[in-house]
């Protein structure tokens, strides 16, 4: 099982709004991905015959998410970002990471949180489904 120090979104929020840059913003978006019991490639590539999943191994490269922190911190409107990734081996249901982002207008903190998932998910992770 995975790290058990698992963050309360409600409590991030709360912090937010308190945070020096919540004059500024009008948005926030979060993101909380999980195991799922369908493989990846089902999902994304359309394959019929995958096992169902059972488990993951999931780790990170935390230098790596601190340069995609600050490269989306660059982007329009983007004033706030919080981001929580497990880590170790996962079972289906358990949280792979949250992310938080706050920003100024709707398309850019949507443009933001689709850049930093995106950037952790492809650059930043390492992910090994389990049968």
């Amino acid at each position: 099982m995975g790290r058990t120090n698992i963050p309360s979104m409600d409590a991030w929020l709360a912090e937010a709004k308190q945070d020096e840059s919540a004059p500024k913003i009008g948005m926030y978006l979060t993101h909380n991905g999980i195991v799922r019991q369908s493989a990846k490639a089902a999902v994304r590539n359309g394959e019929k015959n995958t096992a169902p999943v059972t488990g993951m191994f999931f780790s990170y490269d935390a230098a790596k998410v601190d340069a995609a922190i600050e490269e989306t911190y660059r982007m329009d409107g983007i004033y706030y970002i919080r981001v929580w990734l497990n880590e170790g081996q996962l079972t289906v249901g358990d949280s792979i990471m949250y992310v938080l982002i706050g920003g100024d207008i709707r398309p850019h903190v949507i443009d933001g949180l689709q850049y930093l998932v995106g950037r952790i998910k492809n650059e930043c992770v390492v992910e090994k489904e389990v049968y």
